[in-house]
């Protein structure tokens, strides 16, 4: 697993996102808190505070992980 900084602070930021990862075969989970939100749900990430960063927690090997960064760099933040 690995845990990245992603910032969903639009609309259509949350519909690219949902669509990008839902892709991928494996579990995405966003952390605000003490909440934890499939990351494939848009209605659960709405209920999330959109306006500060969030982490996602990518549950994926190795190999696929890149694969994974690779495509969701557009959201991810230092």
């Amino acid at each position: 697993m690995k845990t990245v900084k992603v910032s969903l602070n639009s609309i259509d930021k949350v519909k690219t996102f949902v669509n990008d990862i839902n892709r991928f075969d494996f579990d995405f989970d966003l952390v605000s808190g003490r909440y934890v939100i499939d990351a494939k749900s848009i209605m659960g990430i709405f209920s999330l505070d959109l306006s500060k960063p969030i982490d996602l927690n990518i549950h994926a090997e190795d190999e696929k992980l890149e694969e994974v960064l690779k495509v969701l760099a557009p959201y991810i933040i230092d």
